[in-house]
C-alpha cells in the first residue's frame, strides 16, 4: 500500500483532540476507562504536551472513573516524598520533625519530574485529596530502581524507630554496599571482577524484613510505613542484580528493571482495595508492548507494557504512547550534561511519525485496539509494518539521530492507542530557589515535602 493511502486511512481513523487545557480534552479517553491499568507513555522525557496531556488525561480518570494511583518512571523514595504531600500522609511516628534527609529528585535528569507541568499536576492532586477521605486519596508512587543509596538509608530510618537491633544488623549488611551509593555502576565492574559481591547479605536482609512483617504492620498507622520499608528492601535487591547485570548483557539489565517495575506495581495492588486502577506514566519504550519492536523482535528484552498484558491480561491493560512531528524538547548531549533546550528534526518519512504528520491534522487520538479500531486502519499499518518510531530519552542526539532514536515498530499491536501532537515544546524545569505560587503556600512541591 502506497504511503499516501496509509496516510488517507489514519487521517480518516483519527480523532481530533481540543486545546490540552479544553475541559473535552479528558472525556476524549472515557473509552478506557474500565482497564485495570492505563499506561500512558512519553515520546521523550523532555516534552510539554506530553506532560500535559498525560496530566489531563489522569485528572479525568481519577475525577470520573475512580483511578487512584498514579505509578512513575521514577525512584520509589523520591515518589513517597510526592506521596505523602499529595495524599497529605503525615511521617512516620518518631521521626524527628516528621521529614526525611532524603531530597527527593536530586539525581540527573532533575528536569523530567521537577518541571512546572508536573508541579501544576501535583497541587490539583493534593487540593483535591485535601476534599475526600483519606481511602479515598489518589496517591503517588515510584516503580524504578536507580534509588539505592537512599532506599539503603530509609530502611535504616525506619529499623532504627521500630527494631534498633535489626537496623544494626542491616547497617553491617548494606555497609557492604555502602562504598558504592554513590556510583553504584563501579559496583557492577568490581563483583565482574572478583572483588566484592553482596547480593547474599542484601537477599538475607529483605528476608528478615518479610519474616517480620506481621509485628512491623501490627500497628494500622504504620502499615503504609512498614510497605514502603519493603519496597526499599526489594529495591536494594534488585539494585545491587541491575548493576551487576549491565556488565553482562544490556538486554538483561533492561528486562531486569522493567520486570522490577511490575511486581512494584503489583505489590502495590495487593495492599490496596481489590477494585483499585492505575495509571503509569513512563516512557514509550517502556509502555508500549516490546514484543512488537526491536526491543523484543531483535534484543529479546521485555518491558512494562508486555509483561502488564501477560500478567492482568490484555482486555484489562491500556497502552496508550505520544508521538511529534517536530518542535523543541528539554534533553542533554551526554549522561550527567546540563539540560539544554534542542529543536527536534522533523521526523523522517520511513517513520510512523511522518505518516501522522502527513494527514494534517496538528493533534489527535488513534484508536488501534482490535474491536474498537477500524478495521481498515489496522490492516494498512499492518501491510506497512514494521516503519521506523522515534524514542527520545533524557539524551538526545541530533545527529546521529538515525542511529540513536529510531527503531523498528510494528504500530497497531505495540500499542493500543497513539496520542499525537505535530509541533510541541520543551518542558519548564523548576528553578532551583523556591518559587513563588499564586496559591499563597509558603512551600510547595518539591520544595515542602
Amino acid at each position: 500500500m502506497a504511503n499516501t493511502t496509509l496516510t488517507q486511512v489514519m487521517q480518516a481513523a483519527a480523532h481530533p483532540l481540543p486545546d490540552i487545557s479544553d475541559p473535552l480534552f479528558g472525556r476524549k479517553f472515557d473509552t478506557f476507562r474500565n482497564h485495570k491499568v492505563v499506561l500512558l507513555g512519553d515520546g521523550s522525557h523532555g516534552t510539554s504536551e506530553f506532560y500535559r496531556a498525560r496530566a489531563e488525561i489522569t485528572k479525568h480518570l481519577v475525577d470520573e472513573h475512580g483511578f487512584t494511583m498514579v505509578c512513575l518512571e521514577a525512584d520509589w523514595p523520591d515518589a513517597e516524598s510526592l506521596d505523602r504531600y499529595v495524599r497529605l500522609r503525615p511521617g512516620p511516628k518518631g521521626r524527628i520533625g516528621g521529614k526525611s534527609k532524603i531530597e527527593p529528585f536530586k539525581r540527573f535528569p532533575t528536569w523530567m519530574w521537577r518541571n512546572r507541568e508536573m508541579q501544576e499536576l501535583v497541587e490539583w492532586m493534593r487540593d483535591r485529596n485535601a476534599k475526600v477521605p483519606y481511602e479515598e486519596r489518589v496517591g503517588i508512587y515510584g516503580l524504578d530502581l536507580y534509588s539505592m543509596g537512599n532506599s539503603i538509608q530509609a530502611v535504616i530510618e525506619y529499623l532504627d524507630r521500630v527494631d534498633p537491633d535489626a537496623a544494626k544488623v542491616a547497617r553491617q549488611r548494606y555497609g557492604c554496599l555502602s562504598p558504592w551509593v554513590e556510583d553504584p555502576a563501579a559496583y557492577g565492574l568490581a563483583s565482574l571482577r572478583g572483588l566484592e559481591d553482596c547480593e547474599t547479605r542484601v537477599i538475607k536482609m529483605l528476608r528478615d524484613i518479610l519474616e517480620k512483617r506481621l509485628a512491623y504492620a501490627a500497628d494500622e498507622h504504620d502499615g503504609e510505613e512498614f510497605h514502603s520499608t519493603e519496597q526499599n528492601a526489594y529495591v536494594v535487591r534488585d539494585a545491587e542484580r541491575y548493576y551487576k547485570s549491565m556488565y553482562y548483557s544490556s538486554a538483561s539489565s533492561w528486562t531486569l528493571r522493567d520486570t522490577h517495575m511490575i511486581e512494584t506495581l503489583q505489590r502495590l495492588l495487593r495492599i490496596k482495595p481489590e477494585n483499585s486502577k492505575a495509571i503509569i506514566w513512563a516512557h514509550n519504550s517502556h509502555i508500549g508492548d516490546a514484543r512488537y519492536t526491536a526491543m523484543g523482535l531483535r534484543r529479546d528484552e521485555v518491558n512494562i507494557g508486555q509483561l502488564c498484558r501477560e500478567r492482568f491480561g490484555r482486555d484489562n491493560v491500556a497502552l496508550i504512547g505520544c508521538g511529534t512531528h517536530t518542535g523543541t524538547v528539554a534533553a542533554a548531549h551526554e549522561w550527567d550534561d546540563d539540560m539544554e533546550v534542542m529543536r527536534v528534526n522533523p521526523s523522517r518519512p520511513d517513520s510512523w511519525e511522518y505518516v501522522a504528520h502527513s494527514t494534517g491534522i496538528p493533534s489527535f487520538v488513534l484508536d488501534l485496539r482490535p474491536g474498537h479500531a477500524d478495521p481498515a486502519l489496522r490492516k494498512a499499518i499492518a501491510e506497512e509494518s514494521p516503519r521506523l518510531e522515534r524514542f527520545i530519552g533524557v539524551i538526545y542526539r541530533p545527529e546521529t539521530e538515525r542511529m540513536s532514536h529510531y527503531s523498528q515498530a510494528h504500530l497497531h499491536n505495540q500499542l493500543d492507542a497513539y496520542v499525537w501532537f505535530d509541533r510541541t515544546s520543551a518542558v519548564q524545569p523548576l528553578e532551583k530557589i523556591q518559587p513563588a505560587t499564586p496559591l499563597g503556600r509558603e512551600e510547595t512541591y518539591p520544595f515542602g515535602l
